[in-house]
C-alpha cells in the first residue's frame, strides 16, 4: 500500500454492525469531508485508469460521487446507472441477485454508443454483483468495457471470482481490505 492509499484508508471509517449485526460498513464520508483527500482520491482513480476512455459509468449512488469527477478529469462523458424507475427516458435494464433478494439497474438506451470505450467507477467492490450487472448493460448497448476502478475492494468477499465469470479482468482498487 502506498503512502497515498494509506492516507485514504485512514479516512474510511469502519462502522460495526451496520446496516445489520455482523457487517462492518466502510463509511467514506470522512474522506469526502476533506477536499484534499477527495481530490487525491479522484486523481488516484484517474491515474489508475486507462486514458483512452469515452464514457465513465457510475452506479447509484456513491458511484456518482466518484464517477462524475473522474469523467470530467478524463474528458469523458458520465453515464449514471440507476435503480429501475429512476431514469426518465427509454432504458435498458438488468436484474441481478443480492445476498437477500434482487436488484434491477437501468441505463438510458442511448447513453452508450457502439464501440464506446467504457470505464466503470464505484466507491466499493464488495460481492461484484453491481459491477457485473453494469458491465452487462454496457455490453448490451455495444460498449466495450475497458476497466473498472474503485476506491476500495472488500477482497475477503471474493468479488474478483464473480467478475472473472463475467469476463471482467482489468480491475483496480485504491484500497483493499483482505478481512
Amino acid at each position: 500500500m502506498t503512502a497515498e492509499t494509506r492516507d485514504l484508508a485512514a479516512l474510511i471509517a469502519d462502522v460495526p454492525d451496520f446496516p445489520k449485526v455482523g457487517v462492518s460498513f466502510k463509511d467514506i464520508t470522512p474522506l469526502l469531508s476533506s477536499p484534499e483527500a477527495f481530490q487525491a482520491c479522484v486523481d488516484a482513480l484517474v491515474a489508475a485508469s486507462p486514458t483512452d476512455i469515452d464514457v465513465v459509468c457510475g452506479m447509484e449512488a456513491r458511484g456518482f460521487i466518484f464517477g462524475a469527477p473522474v469523467a470530467l478529469a478524463m474528458g469523458a462523458s458520465f453515464v449514471p446507472v440507476r435503480k429501475s424507475g429512476k431514469l426518465p427516458r427509454d432504458t435498458v435494464e438488468t436484474t441481478y441477485d443480492l445476498e437477500y433478494g434482487t436488484q434491477t439497474l437501468a441505463i438510458h438506451s442511448d447513453a452508450i454508443k457502439e464501440g464506446d470505450r467504457v470505464l466503470i467507477v464505484d466507491d466499493v467492490l464488495a460481492t461484484g454483483g453491481t459491477v457485473a450487472a453494469t458491465a452487462d448493460l454496457v455490453r448490451r448497448l455495444g460498449g466495450s468495457l475497458v476497466a473498472v476502478s474503485v476506491v476500495m475492494e472488500l477482497a475477503y468477499l471474493e468479488p474478483r471470482e464473480v467478475l472473472g465469470r463475467h469476463r471482467i479482468d482489468d480491475v483496480t482498487a485504491l484500497v483493499t481490505y483482505s478481512e
